[in-house]
């Protein structure tokens, strides 16, 4: 099942702000029910989040939540980003998909999908395999731009893994491009070390903190289109 990366904070939130506008939407059909929470939700669930875990410059999970854009047209992107997150879960069992806001968060760490040598930073055989799966869903919903982020564990020189998760990302992004996606719709981060998931204690932790992470978010086409669905 899809992940969904709500707080509890969040949701406490949300119930609250919904429940305070029950007034203003009693008398609304659902259509206009639906922007007005979804519009007043979505602020405040992109607040807490943004202030939770979307505050770091240059991240995936701050771009897809900065992305949000709320309301009936929000409702409309969900949709075909629920369609598309489904598509790559199936596709690809090994990757964390989780649906944020309006836009995915896909993760593939070294056990997962998306496989590098110890200090390497080349596209094996098997991560091909799995990139070209998720080229292809890319391909199917063109109206997406795409982030791809690198991390490494704590393990080392910082210096050394921040450099080392550019390489990574770029390895990354420079396939897809080599693979038909266009290069305008590709942003690149990499933060190393500096943004772990897991806990860098463990084993398991290091390992799963070794990842590549993506970001879908809807397009500038695909807002305005949105918009003209609910005009």
């Amino acid at each position: 099942m899809i992940k969904s990366n709500f707080n509890k904070i969040a949701f406490v939130l949300i119930a609250v702000v919904v429940l305070s506008s029950c007034d203003a939407v009693q008398n609304a059909n659902n259509t206009q029910k639906g922007a007005v929470i979804g519009t007043t939700a979505g602020a405040v669930l992109g607040g807490v989040l943004g202030n939770n875990i979307g505050n770091k410059e240059n991240s995936v999970l701050g771009a897809v939540i900065g992305g949000v854009v709320g309301g009936v047209a929000g409702g409309v992107i969900g949709k075909q980003m629920d369609k598309q997150a489904q598509k790559i879960e199936e596709e690809i069992p090994g990757a964390e998909v989780t649906r944020i806001g309006e836009g995915i968060d896909i993760v593939f760490d070294e056990r997962s999908g998306v496989y590098f040598d110890t200090n390497k930073s080349n596209i094996n055989t098997k991560s091909r395999e799995n990139l070209n799966k998720l080229v292809g869903i890319f391909k199917d919903y063109p109206d997406t731009n795409i982030i791809v982020e690198g991390h490494t564990d704590s393990s080392g020189d910082d210096g050394y893994n921040l450099e080392l998760s550019k390489k990574r990302a770029n390895s990354v992004t420079s396939y897809l491009i080599s693979q038909g996606i266009s290069a305008t719709r590709l942003t690149t981060y990499f933060h190393g070390e500096t943004l772990p998931k897991y806990d860098n204690a463990t084993a398991e932790g290091r390992a799963k903190n070794r990842r590549v992470e993506f970001g879908v978010l809807a397009n500038d086409k695909m807002i305005e289109d949105a918009k003209k669905k609910v005009d």
